[in-house]
């Protein structure tokens, strides 16, 4: 298993459209991916479950990838949230 930290910078948070990316990007993996902030934990490869968890600017969350293919859905991870703004 592989899973990074990621500080939220953006003001608007993680809203619907960067959310749907990050969902889009993990759909194809083999790896079980999850998001956790505040305690729950969810799918990321559900963008209900990501949208659940409302999360603010300024928030802390981790990104776990589990699988054959984790570092690769991980690196993808990585990239989605920098190239929407989300984190540095």
């Amino acid at each position: 298993m592989v899973e990074k930290q990621y500080e939220i910078t953006s003001s608007a948070g993680l809203h619907a459209r960067p959310a749907s990316a990050l969902v889009s990007a993990v759909t194809s993996f083999i790896a079980e991916v999850t998001l956790e902030h505040a305690g729950k934990k969810v799918n990321l490869k559900s963008i209900l479950g990501v949208m659940s968890l409302g999360i603010t600017s300024g928030a802390v969350i981790t990104i776990s990838a589990e699988g054959e293919d984790e570092v690769e859905a991980l690196a993808k991870v990585d990239e989605i949230m920098k190239n929407e703004g989300l984190a540095n």
